[in-house]
């Protein structure tokens, strides 16, 4: 049996195994709603992995940019002119931060632009 709580409209807004201050009532497991439930909690954390990933492929995907650009296997003026505007966006952000803050990967890099 699981404790839940309904928001205004009567949808599960908090569904758990132990009684809380806030529940209104109780489900069977087997209960449709209570399966939907943990159904779509798993589909949120996964999301949420796949957003957190995200952001840290951002800062590889910058370092990795940077070096190919230190190396001389790429140039800036090889990037699509809306990539390179991201780009230095997000250099000019980095380097607004201080060096300390900013240097998140390798305290030695040079800025890409």
């Amino acid at each position: 049996m699981f404790y839940v709580q309904r928001d205004a409209h009567g949808k599960l807004s908090r569904v758990e195994a132990e009684a809380f201050a806030e529940a209104t009532d109780t489900l069977l497991a087997d209960n449709v709603e209570i399966q939907e439930w943990f159904t779509s909690q798993t589909a949120l954390r996964s999301l949420e992995q796949l957003r957190q990933s995200d952001l840290e492929m951002i800062r590889v995907l910058d370092d990795l940019i940077q070096l190919l650009v230190e190396k001389g296997v790429i140039t800036v003026t090889d990037l699509p002119q809306a990539a390179l505007a991201k780009l230095t966006g997000r250099t000019q952000a980095r380097e607004s931060l201080g060096s300390a803050s900013a240097r998140l990967i390798n305290d030695e890099e040079t800025p890409l632009i």
